[in-house]
């Protein structure tokens, strides 16, 4: 490893895959920016991502080139299956010091994972967001965890507090109340009065899904999320900003991200929206007549890997 004894293995503890189609989100809204975090050139091959420790105990993510071989170790571990993880010094293209993100684990025998003394060569060592501060990384992470915990996050929902297509929100009607008219606007698009409003808002953070107050009507924030998410289908936008993965025989889980939001959405279902500007607020979108097509139009853009 550079900045390490060429003869102390790494204690290898987990693996990811840094491809247009899957990487680590806490790294960048989309594959280019996540190389860039990495000082590494955005291949279309792709890298590996090997995180373990040294005999010192240190931490060391070691970049390889040898996609396939980290993707099959994913896939065995992801299954429960035991997978010796050894790849050849010839694929390696870097060690970095430090991990992206926090592990639970820890080498055996070793000591206490720690950040290797670089008597300051080469980069900073890697760190995890804080996971007590909202930002960019920390917004992304959220959206990974909706887009892994999907109904469990859905069943939060109520859908009673969507926008009808007659503009009078669900459970209102018999109140006299109805839409508040900003969708007209909007008309005819993603966050119109047309069923795509915003709903009510939960809380992500802390691994748990929490109830959350109300969100606003028509935020700007999500509005300003879908129309760089339409624009996407009309000039494709950066690899990886668009990524989807198999939910079900007939469904896509979509994952979005732009400049200071992101998206998780069900090409069935609805879509929740993260921003900046709102730390911790997951904000609804109804299916509304619009949104399907946005969704369908999203899924086709993005890689569908094997």
């Amino acid at each position: 490893m550079a900045g390490a004894d060429a003869d102390d293995a790494l204690l290898v503890l987990t693996a990811m895959l840094l491809t247009p189609a899957r990487f680590p989100s806490v790294l960048g809204d989309d594959y280019v920016a996540a190389c860039a975090a990495l000082a590494l050139e955005p291949y279309e091959e792709g890298y590996g991502l090997v995180l373990g420790q040294d005999g010192e105990g240190a931490r060391w993510t070691v970049v390889v080139d040898d996609v396939s071989l980290v993707a099959v170790a994913i896939a065995a571990w992801d299954c429960g299956m035991a997978h010796d993880l050894s790849p050849d010094e010839r694929s390696v293209v870097c060690a970095l010091p430090g991990w992206p993100l926090a592990l639970t684990v820890a080498a055996p025998g070793v000591p206490a994972p720690h950040d290797p003394e670089t008597d300051g060569l080469g980069p900073a060592p890697l760190a995890p967001p804080d996971p007590e501060s909202w930002g960019p990384a920390q917004r992304r992470l959220g959206a990974d965890e909706i887009a892994e915990r999907w109904a469990l996050w859905r069943e939060q929902i109520d859908d009673a507090v969507f926008v009808r297509p007659d503009g009078e929100r669900r459970g209102e009607a018999a109140e006299g109340t109805g839409s508040d008219g900003a969708g007209s606007e909007n008309s005819g698009g993603p966050g119109s009065g047309s069923g795509d409003e915003p709903g009510s808002g939960s809380t992500v953070g802390g691994g748990s899904a929490e109830p959350g107050a109300p969100a606003a009507g028509h935020h700007p924030g999500v509005r300003r999320a879908l129309s760089e998410a339409v624009a996407y289908t009309r000039t494709p936008p950066p690899p990886g900003r668009i990524r989807s993965v198999f939910a079900s025989a007939a469904t896509r889980t979509l994952r979005v991200d732009g400049p200071g939001w992101s998206m998780v959405a069900r090409t069935d279902d609805i879509a929740l929206i993260l921003l900046d500007e709102e730390p911790g607020a997951v904000l609804p979108v109804g299916r509304g007549p619009a949104l399907p097509g946005l969704l369908d139009a999203l899924d086709a853009l993005a890689p569908h890997p094997v």
